[in-house]
């Protein structure tokens, strides 16, 4: 079996980076798996499954995750958040004001005269 075939299957079957993720396993003991019993082989049933019920309880945590969030967006203190933000443009107004007053500093360019003729 080549490296190639490999990297082919494990893209066909996402679920066995995050086994390798999980630190379940590694990439080697994965592809000595596949040189020695193949892609049809049970061997990989135990990778498979597992990750077939873990993105069925991911999008179960996806779901309730997200009613957190929407929970913990309901307890902001909004006039808290316009505090916050308030004295974030003052500081960004302070900054520009001190970028400003270095800019005008720059000096104008003024080209030389071409033929200028200097007396000795």
């Amino acid at each position: 079996m080549s490296k190639d075939l490999f990297k082919k299957f494990v893209k066909a079957h996402p679920e066995l980076g995050n086994s390798v993720m999980d630190g379940k396993t590694n990439w080697q003991k994965l592809y000595e798996l596949y040189d020695m019993y193949g892609e049809e082989s049970e061997v990989w049933d135990k990778y498979l499954k597992k990750s077939y019920l873990s993105t069925s309880n991911t999008t179960t945590s996806r779901s309730s995750s997200f009613s957190e969030l929407v929970n913990m967006i309901k307890n902001v203190d909004l006039e808290s958040v316009q505090k916050g933000v308030n004295s974030l443009q003052k500081t960004i107004g302070l900054l520009q004001d001190i970028g400003v007053g270095a800019a005008t500093k720059e000096k104008t360019y003024e080209p030389r005269p071409m033929y200028k003729y200097f007396d000795d």
